[in-house]
């Protein structure tokens, strides 16, 4: 309120405000007062009763389009996927039922926003939750809205970028300012080439280290706390049971054939050719770290446009 009044041109002190607002609204000092104004709290009944849906568009610039699902009671991270996109209902689906059929069970609710992306695994959910008599069963176990509404993700994306992300948008960033990524067909083809695959084993690291990592207990967080894999492997240490779902075998099958799964090829299949073909005459292997990526894509690049 005292910002409100000076950026309304009122110069005034923070004491004055403060007085003031005892004599204007009484009440509502008093709430404040009591700490009756809280947080509406998060409460998930145990593990696999709800899983959160998203995707992460921060590298999308640069062709690398990541997709990933937490569970809401433990957050566990079940996948998070780099990928040429993450705008195809095909392919995120293909995330989906390669879980399910993991677990040989889906959860009871999915929550995702409202991209079409997410069309086909509403579907799917759906159809494998037709049968069911519980509360969330058949349509009410998809759950659409905000992203507001899709916290436990999003707390979580926070995390990704600064463990993981962070690193390699300040990478092409600087590949950008220095001219050497355009954003054309063939710079994007070239960094999924040479990074795509560095990108997913860093992820991979990252949700291992997550899911093993003990989450602390804090009087600003509401529980449970621990490690999210023994949360959601072990749910009766916390008073809770694995809320999983069963399905059928040719339920799986049928919803197999509504996917796409990720390529072999980490870019366009004519692209990656040509650039196995010039590897191969210089001697080059696949990169293994960052560096040796940003060596491939100047090599591949400088190459290429040098034959246009």
């Amino acid at each position: 309120m005292h910002l409100r009044c000076v950026q309304s041109g009122i110069n005034i002190d923070r004491e004055t405000v403060r007085h003031l607002l005892g004599i204007l609204d009484p009440e509502g000092v008093q709430q404040r007062a009591r700490r009756r104004l809280q947080r509406r709290r998060y409460h998930v009944s145990g593990p696999n009763f709800l899983w959160h849906l998203d995707s992460y568009d921060k590298l999308k610039p640069y062709g690398i389009c990541i997709n990933g699902c937490i569970d809401g009671f433990s957050r566990n991270v079940l996948w998070v996927e780099a990928y040429v996109t993450n705008s195809d209902p095909s392919v995120i689906a293909g995330y989906y039922v390669r879980t399910v059929r993991a677990k040989m069970g889906c959860p009871r609710v999915i929550r995702a926003d409202l991209g079409t992306e997410n069309g086909t695994v509403r579907q799917m959910q759906h159809f494998m939750r037709t049968n069911f008599q519980d509360a969330f069963a058949g349509d009410r176990s998809f759950l659409q809205g905000t992203s507001q509404h899709n916290q436990r993700i999003e707390c979580w994306w926070s995390v990704f970028r600064k463990h993981c992300t962070q690193y390699w948008m300040n990478l092409f960033e600087e590949l950008k300012d220095d001219g050497h990524f355009s954003g054309d067909f063939l710079d994007t083809s070239l960094i999924q080439l040479c990074f795509m695959n560095l990108i997913q084993d860093d992820i991979d690291t990252t949700v291992k280290e997550w899911n093993c990592h003990r989450i602390a207990s804090s009087r600003n967080r509401h529980g449970p706390f621990g490690r999210p894999m023994v949360m959601y492997t072990v749910p009766q240490l916390y008073g809770t049971q694995d809320y999983l779902v069963p399905v059928q075998h040719d339920e799986v099958e049928v919803c197999e054939t509504e996917c796409q799964f990720k390529s072999r090829f980490p870019c366009d299949k004519d692209v990656f050719n040509l650039c196995t073909l010039l590897m191969n005459e210089a001697g080059i292997d696949k990169p293994s770290n960052a560096d040796q990526g940003l060596h491939l894509y100047h090599f591949l690049r400088t190459t290429i446009l040098r034959q246009i």
